[in-house]
């Protein structure tokens, strides 16, 4: 099982093995509170994307094409792949204020297209 989460949400069991998949560190949560598993930095998109985007509604779409071919010559995606293999829960935890248009969206989108 693999979903997304906000990492501000309250972590449960249900989560199972939580990995934040943003390359800067969430404002205000510290990391104790987090309770990751791991930090995955190197799925997120690249810096100039997410200055790019700047969670901009009218820039997601071109934001999800540029993201998506990142994540095509990602060497990391076959890491995460590994990952959530090795586990039978996986939740991708992401800062994001708004739950519709957010990178998670699209690695989950593409993680369920490219198993």
């Amino acid at each position: 099982m693999l979903k997304i989460k906000r990492i501000y949400d309250i972590p449960n069991k249900d989560d199972g093995y939580r990995i934040l998949i943003d390359r800067l560190w969430p404002r205000g949560i510290s990391k104790e509170k987090a309770l990751i598993d791991l930090w995955f930095k190197d799925i997120a998109p690249s810096t100039e994307l997410r200055k790019y985007f700047n969670h901009d509604p009218d820039k997601f779409n071109q934001f999800k094409i540029i993201y998506t071919q990142e994540l095509k010559t990602n060497p990391a995606i076959n890491k995460l792949k590994k990952l959530i293999n090795q586990n039978q829960k996986v939740t991708l935890l992401y800062g994001a204020k708004d739950p519709n248009i957010n990178h998670a969206i699209v690695l989950l989108e593409f993680l369920k297209e490219n198993k």
